[in-house]
């Protein structure tokens, strides 16, 4: 699947993006805040991500910027099971492509996709010492739960408090009440 918006081309991996794919991830500024990855990232944990893209069942997709014609791998995005939740949407970023926008441009595209594939509920989370990834959240929609739980960093090697969130898609059909909509315009 491939889901293309103003800045972003968002594609599965294919094992060719390994080497590209453990340079723009293998930054500790960005493990620390990931529960799966593992620090130092490795050139061999980079072709076991891009391999893991073959199951059908996750919308998981790399995030390729455009730029003055250039492409470049900034990032990850997807929805898939974590801990208890079916549909958990989790992501990252490169260092050099923070703050600009694409966490929550790539998000409200890959929440458009889940939608309209019959997924109703998305639950997120983010670690306390990382409030930007709760603002990108609530951008898109998502309300917290009350809920802070320990989840465990494999880059840290340690749980971490984490605030969880949620989105009801069924609640945002509207345009008018539609975070997702007024991303997209």
């Amino acid at each position: 699947m491939f889901v293309r918006t103003q800045r972003l081309t968002l594609r599965p991996a294919w094992r060719e993006d390994a080497p590209e794919l453990a340079r723009a991830i293998g930054h500790e500024s960005v493990v620390r805040n990931l529960a799966r990855a593992p620090w130092p990232y490795t050139d061999e944990a980079a072709e076991s991500f891009a391999a893991s893209f073959e199951d059908p069942a996750e919308l998981k997709l790399l995030m390729f910027e455009h730029q003055g014609g250039a492409v470049r791998l900034i990032g990850c995005i997807g929805i898939g099971p974590f801990q208890d939740e079916p549909h958990d949407l989790g992501y990252w970023l490169t260092p050099d492509a923070w703050g600009r926008g694409y966490a929550t441009e790539a998000g409200a595209a890959v929440l458009r996709t889940a939608r309209a594939m019959g997924i109703r509920r998305v639950a997120a989370g983010h670690y306390l010492d990382n409030p930007a990834s709760g603002r990108v959240l609530r951008k898109l929609g998502f309300r917290p739960t009350g809920r802070v739980e320990p989840v465990y960093s494999r880059g840290r090697g340690e749980a971490v408090p984490s605030a969880r969130f949620e989105i009801d898609l069924n609640g945002t059909e509207t345009v008018d009440n539609d975070p997702l909509a007024r991303m997209a315009a």
